[in-house]
């Protein structure tokens, strides 16, 4: 999976299947809300939402403080792992595409889920990627998890 959204300063947001049959089985379904107990702080990992109950696969990790983003519209993105080591390589992922449309020149989201992988590297060829994650510990009542990373073009 790909690092489709990096706003430098912000986030970096991943977790589209890069197999369009995969995100399209994922396309309207959602994983119960959870309450935000702990806060959106440098290194932690939280799910993307759009709203109340629309919580998918998505997750993002955040490069600074965002404790904005624990009462946000009101529902919150809770954190549900940490970056324990390896921020440094957090922070280098590329950022140079940012936001998608309309607001930025990054990916359609929705191009993603319909034409997968092959779409980001045609379009997006300096994107870096997951190659594998594997869960190491438990933190709290969640999960932390290691993954391999590979840059794109660089």
């Amino acid at each position: 999976t790909y690092f489709f959204r990096v706003v430098k300063g912000f986030v970096a947001q991943w977790g589209i299947s890069g197999n369009p049959l995969v995100a399209k089985a994922w396309k309207h379904r959602s994983i119960p809300d959870d309450p935000v107990l702990r806060s959106n702080l440098p290194g932690i990992i939280s799910f993307a939402r759009g709203g109340p109950h629309s919580r998918s696969v998505q997750l993002f990790v955040s490069f600074r403080d965002n404790a904005r983003l624990d009462t946000l519209n009101g529902f919150g993105f809770p954190p549900i792992a940490q970056v324990v080591a390896g921020m440094d390589v957090v922070d280098s992922l590329y950022n140079g595409y940012g936001e998608g449309p309309p607001r930025g020149k990054g990916p359609s989201q929705d191009s993603i889920e319909t034409a997968g992988n092959a779409y980001l590297v045609r379009k997006f060829p300096l994107l870096d990627h997951i190659i594998t994650a594997h869960v190491t510990a438990s933190w709290g009542d969640t999960l932390r998890a290691s993954m391999s990373l590979n840059g794109g073009g660089r």
